[in-house]
């Protein structure tokens, strides 16, 4: 399984990528919206988190550039930060699948991901 994950914050970014990392999964990860574009096109995710505030394309351009192609079939999980609640709200409009708040417990990002994959049809 292929994740593909958008965050401008190192540090959070190293953190999910480990995690991910030791749950089994391939993952690449990307420090804003226009390299996970690029990384979309090369290299087809499973599934894609990212963070919604990104430098050069938001999270919500993403969310929206993959929900309106008709050749993904990804399902999304946005990270936010507290105080993001009317964002959160509009990227489920553009067709996000799930949320987590920052910070975030690293079993509950595992627990997300694997209940995501298993909807789509792409789980263990």
């Amino acid at each position: 399984m292929k994740i593909l994950v958008a965050e401008d914050e190192p540090f959070m970014l190293m953190l999910i990528v480990e995690q991910l990392k030791k749950d089994g999964y391939e993952v690449t990860g990307t420090v804003d919206g226009r390299e996970a574009l690029k990384a979309l096109e090369t290299n087809r995710p499973d599934l894609i988190i990212t963070d919604i505030l990104m430098p050069y394309t938001s999270g919500l351009e993403l969310i929206g550039i993959v929900k309106s192609t008709s050749a993904y079939n990804i399902p999304i999980i946005v990270l936010s930060g507290l105080d993001e609640e009317a964002t959160v709200m509009e990227a489920f409009q553009l067709g996000a699948d799930d949320f987590l708040t920052k910070p975030f417990n690293s079993m509950e990002l595992s627990v997300r991901v694997r209940r995501l994959l298993r909807l789509f049809g792409n789980g263990r």
